[in-house]
């Protein structure tokens, strides 16, 4: 029996990274938000690896947290661990990566979301999506109960027909024994929205009493610690260690003897799985001349003995995943608390997106996270932050927030998938961002503040404090520029003590502070004027002026492909008849139906030639006609 459950602007599916996002975000923009979730018992639920951020992910946290979202702040609350990666190489590439207490973590977002005004939380499986002259109108759950909606966002991750695999054993599930959502794929499909099968998996959780940790390297946390929310100050807190151990060739050989019973090799699985994520019987074949492969074993929380095996995740029987473990320094007496799994799942083809991640030809049908075939939970929290903010900007009327490639990572992953799509679980890498030294994690408030001030999810006296760290910054790097120093004996003695040539005539700060050997706290030696200075101003300031001759040339890059993304096509052409376009661009471009001159040129099949025929038909299009 059906009843009616109420009216919402904007109703999400799925209360994982992605959901949780979209409905803080809807919410706190003024719309009335309804949030769906299998099990309340898994809000922001952690079903792989325990931690927030590392290399790419924390550029993304950072980017998130500078539009308003919630990530940065929820993880800020909940580490037990905290390091900065890749210190050893440039600013471009550091990345924050916190160690999380899973439970928690879960708990404190749970709440805000429970505390969130204009926003219920239910826990409900929805099974029908009801779409009326091209429009999202209703939704139901399982129960019968049905809501008016203005729009909807998809965030179901890997629930959509979950199926887990472990060795000959499977069962229709979703991550951690929480039931599937077997009915929405149909009405997708019924809708006409084609679905993939994708693939992901878990390494083992073994008891932590269990593990002989003097066989193993201790990876500890730094003492410098940095807050992953722009707004917060670092907490006190006791870190935790990790620590790291190694496969071996009779590991190798214990997955070998095997491969039979992997559902992967035996051809159970039908889905796609992640190439960079592989499990552990996959780094075995594909990569046979390496003698030996990383276990990191990491804790899952404080008030749990449960260790998590980051590099091991697998299908392979429970037997097996026992015996290969066993095999392992440090593990060889290790007990299961549960075994490794593989999940298939139903996602989309992300090309059938627009840039906002609306789906094309259903207005008011958002989708963001792994149904849109990404995988990682940073990934799918900045698609959920976007989808609830266009999803209120469709509501009032307004032009949809969409980040191009040069303005942050969440517009690198998003352009990616929507242009070119994707064949396998999509995971962020920072070599994919063309301009990853504009986009550093460090500035990553410098670049986006301002949006989420201007859509409404930073207030105004975050911002005013915003601006006087921009200000700060810049007044900062022009003293700098402006000031010179003699070579007094001072000066000489602290560059000779720093390792680096002595002056023999006067020279600006700014070309002191570009010397490899001297930092901006260091200059403060001969520094007697300085301004004081937050840790992150000095931090900007100083990667500012470094690194100032690589960054005019990127910004020089960015004034062209700026250029290309300002030639906006319309969204009504029809290629099939255009002259002069192969017909391989005519039929992509049909497809993905791209925003502008920049998107066609980046999807496959479209050549230069291709381009060169839509800027000449824009181009007759500002013509007046005779």
């Amino acid at each position: 029996m059906k009843y009616f459950g109420g009216e919402y602007d904007v109703a999400v599916v799925g209360a994982g990274h992605a959901g949780c996002e979209a409905a803080l975000a809807a919410a706190r923009l003024g719309m009335k938000t309804l949030i769906f979730s299998i099990s309340l018992e898994n809000v922001a639920n952690m079903p792989c690896n325990p931690h927030i951020g590392g290399s790419s992910k924390g550029h993304l946290v950072r980017e998130i947290d500078a539009l308003g979202g919630e990530m940065a702040k929820n993880i800020d609350k909940s580490m037990i661990q905290l390091k900065m990666l890749n210190t050893s190489k440039g600013p471009a590439v550091h990345s924050l990566r916190a160690q999380a207490d899973r439970k928690k973590y879960q708990a404190e977002m749970k709440h805000t979301l429970e505390l969130q005004e204009n926003l219920e939380v239910k826990q409900a499986e929805i099974v029908n999506i009801v779409v009326e002259d091209g429009k999202v109108k209703e939704i139901e759950t399982n129960v019968g109960a049905v809501y008016k909606v203005k729009t909807l966002i998809l965030a179901t991750g890997t629930y959509l027909k979950g199926k887990i695999f472990i060795g000959e054993f499977s069962q229709e599930s979703g991550p951690d024994g929480v039931a599937a959502a077997n009915s929405l794929s149909d009405c997708l499909k019924g809708l006409g929205i084609d679905l993939v099968r994708f693939k992901t998996g878990t390494p083992a959780r073994i008891n932590r009493r269990s593990i002989d940790f003097s066989k193993m390297e201790v990876q500890k946390g730094d003492d410098n610690l940095v807050p992953f929310s722009f707004e917060d100050e670092i907490r006190d807190f006791k870190q935790v260690d990790c620590y790291l151990t190694y496969t071996n060739e009779e590991t190798h050989n214990v997955i070998r003897k095997n491969l039979h019973r992997s559902p992967l090799y035996a051809g159970k699985i039908e889905g796609t799985g992640p190439r960079y994520c592989p499990s552990i019987e996959d780094k075995v074949v594909r990569f046979s001349d390496k003698p030996r492969h990383q276990a990191f074993v990491e804790p899952v929380g404080l008030d749990t003995e449960e260790m998590y095996i980051q590099g091991i995740s697998s299908s392979l029987p429970e037997d097996v995943q026992i015996a290969l473990y066993h095999t392992i320094p440090g593990l060889e007496k290790c007990e299961f608390t549960r075994p490794a799994y593989a999940i298939e799942y139903d996602c989309i083809d992300p090309s059938n997106l627009k840039l906002s991640l609306e789906y094309k030809g259903i207005d008011g049908l958002f989708m963001a996270g792994q149904i849109n075939g990404t995988s990682g939970y940073e990934e799918a929290a900045s698609q959920g932050l976007i989808a609830g903010i266009n999803a209120t900007q469709k509501i009032k009327g307004k032009e949809p927030v969409i980040l191009d490639r040069t303005q942050g990572y969440i517009g690198v992953l998003i352009d990616d998938i929507v242009t070119k799509g994707t064949n396998e679980p999509y995971r962020m890498m920072t070599s994919r961002a063309e301009y990853r030294l504009l986009l550093r994690q460090d500035n990553a408030d410098l670049r986006l503040t301002k949006i989420g001030h201007d859509v409404g999810l930073i207030s105004d006296e975050r911002y005013e404090r915003f601006l006087k760290k921009k200000a700060n910054i810049e007044s900062e790097v022009e003293r700098l520029k402006n000031t010179i120093v003699k070579p007094t004996s001072k000066v000489n003695e602290f560059l000779e003590s720093v390792g680096t040539t002595k002056l023999s005539t006067g020279s600006k700060l700014a070309e002191l502070l570009k010397r490899t050997e001297v930092t901006y706290e260091k200059l403060g030696v001969i520094d007697e004027n300085r301004p004081k200075l937050s840790k992150q101003e000095m931090e900007e300031v100083e990667i500012q002026v470094k690194y100032e001759g690589y960054i005019k040339m990127q910004e020089q890059q960015v004034e062209k492909f700026k250029k290309l993304e300002e030639k906006l096509l319309p969204e009504d052409i029809d290629y099939e008849n255009f002259q002069g376009i192969s017909l391989e661009a005519r039929q992509k471009l049909n497809k993905f139906k791209p925003r502008s001159i920049g998107q066609a040129s980046r999807i496959s099949g479209v050549s230069p030639a291709d381009i060169s025929v839509l800027l000449i038909y824009l181009e007759t299009r500002k013509r007046p006609q005779v």
